[in-house]
């Protein structure tokens, strides 16, 4: 099992943004799960709705992904208020993230799993947290 945060899962969508590591991430799902915090579905809807708005997508390009996103084995846990305000804010003040990265980060250092991320950002988090990332 791994984490998947939301930059990977729109990296899949559009060729333009694909790398190495997203793929692996989704080669990855062949014979493993992931697992993604309450807001990975509500990130992935707002990344393709924005692209839809900027003409990235159209309704054929949208049906498409999403019967490929729906179709993977990733598993949604819920994010409590307590685990918001404490663990993951916690993170994200001191590794200077914003609290919908630092879940993503807080959910693998809990489950003691690799992250797949394309976001720079937080591939450095998690290296200076010592979370794994899938390489």
């Amino acid at each position: 099992m791994f984490v998947v945060d939301a930059s990977v899962a729109l990296a899949w969508c559009f060729a333009d943004e694909s790398s190495e590591s997203a793929d692996r991430a989704l080669g990855r799902l062949e014979q493993d799960e992931a697992l993604a915090p309450a807001t990975w579905p509500l990130e992935v809807a707002n990344g393709l709705r924005t692209a839809e708005q900027r003409g990235r997508l159209d309704l054929a390009d949208l049906a498409h992904v999403r019967e490929l996103l729906l179709s993977l084995p990733v598993e949604i846990e819920s994010v409590s208020l307590g685990t918001a305000l404490g663990e993951v804010t916690d993170l994200a003040r001191q590794l200077d993230l914003t609290a919908c990265d630092a879940v993503y980060l807080a959910l693998a250092a809990r489950h003691g799993v690799a992250l797949a991320t394309v976001d720079e950002r937080l591939r450095q988090a998690c290296k200076k947290a010592g979370v794994e990332l899938v390489a």
